[in-house]
């Protein structure tokens, strides 16, 4: 087996959603290349050597088992494979993605296609600035001089800016890094699925509600008025209670936990359900409750027609909810997008269902998980 060797590797983007494209290019190389040891922060550049858009910047250092020429074939792939094309002009163009190699451990090379370390390095200060957060001590095997020293010679008077975002070496480091992901939606919504297949795959405690012990609930379908009262007390004193439980307990071996419900909705569905001297009374307690429960970093609704809610709920067969009305369904979904808007602060995701099925599609769970990443990954930090 070949020994693995520390490489160096600067990216850039500039051109349609050039956050995205760096982070789906980290994650590419960190299945394609080897194990990536050090991300920098984000910087923001002037394009160089051209008048065009600016650049988002990153360097990486990255443990790899590939020889240069290899590394070389791989990232250009990656470039490719996402969608950059490469024009015969010469001079500098707008890209998608650009990957570079900057060195490769003490190495030096030169031929036809590659040259380590790459020979514009120490003229271009939005390469050293993102190289020097992550090997700041590193000689250059040539000029025998460390990063620092080559930023301080450098003559580039491009802008150049640290930006607050961040990017992740794989899914699982994004979630890990979420720390409280609430699933939200309607009745028949998937939530309580979706909760449970990110929990399972990306090593999450797990925060489900109670639903199914509330005596009241299948009294509530048969008589809304009589027992809408108590049954919206009993959620509320339930939910507050395991809510504030299970997410003050941290488990040590959980990366971040995720939820099926987010403590809100016992008010949504409260102002549809009680009259209103009811609710004035209701809501006079959930305020005194809501000030003290934990909020998500980041709360996902996960929006569905009325029709496929009607037909989900007629497909899991619980006798109580066969009667929901599509006019209930609907209240509901107004009611939460009323919060969404009166919270504009909180990191709110709505994801439109549509025809995806992420229970029996593989291919529609992945572009959902894909949603929250690419959410999570654009929130400064």
């Amino acid at each position: 087996m070949t020994d693995s060797t520390t490489a160096y590797l600067s990216l850039g983007s500039n051109l349609g959603d050039p956050l995205a494209n760096l982070q789906h290019a980290v994650f590419d190389i960190q299945k394609r290349v080897g194990d990536i040891q050090r991300i920098s922060p984000v910087y923001q550049s002037s394009s160089w050597g051209f008048d065009s858009n600016d650049f988002l910047n990153v360097c990486l250092s990255i443990k790899t088992n590939l020889p240069p020429d290899k590394l070389l074939e791989t990232v250009l792939q990656i470039e490719t494979d996402q969608g950059r094309i490469r024009y015969n002009e010469d001079g500098y163009q707008d890209r998608k993605i650009d990957i570079d190699i900057l060195y490769y451990d003490q190495e030096t090379l030169v031929s036809d296609k590659l040259i380590i370390p790459h020979p514009e390095l120490p003229f271009r200060k939005f390469v050293l600035r993102p190289l020097a957060d992550i090997a700041p001590q590193f000689y250059h095997p040539i000029l025998n001089k460390d990063t620092r020293n080559l930023i301080q010679e450098s003559r580039d008077k491009g802008r150049l800016e640290k930006t607050a975002f961040r990017l992740f070496k794989d899914r699982a480091e994004v979630f890990s890094h979420t720390n409280f992901i609430a699933i939200e939606g309607n009745i028949g919504a998937g939530k309580t699925t979706l909760a449970n297949k990110i929990a399972e795959d990306f090593n999450a405690k797990l925060v489900l509600e109670r639903f199914a012990d509330n005596p009241f609930l299948p009294k509530f379908y048969e008589d809304r008025h009589r027992f809408a009262f108590p049954l919206e007390m009993s959620f509320l004193a339930d939910r507050y209670q395991q809510f504030t439980d299970d997410t003050s307990q941290y488990d040590l071996f959980k990366s971040f936990m995720v939820s099926d419900y987010d403590i809100y909705k016992s008010l949504i569905f409260a102002r549809i359900t009680l009259q209103e001297d009811e609710y004035a009374l209701y809501d006079k307690l959930f305020r005194l409750m809501y000030k003290e429960v934990k909020k998500p970093q980041i709360y996902v609704y996960l929006y569905q027609t009325t029709e496929r809610l009607l037909d989900n709920i007629k497909k899991r067969g619980r006798d109580y909810e066969q009667k929901i009305t599509p006019e209930y369904l609907e209240n509901i979904n107004k009611g939460y997008f009323e919060f969404i808007r009166g919270y504009p602060q909180q990191n709110n995701l709505v994801i439109e269902l549509g025809e995806l099925d992420f229970v029996e599609n593989q291919d529609d769970y992945e572009s959902i998980i894909d949603k929250i990443v690419k959410f999570a990954v654009g929130l400064p930090r």
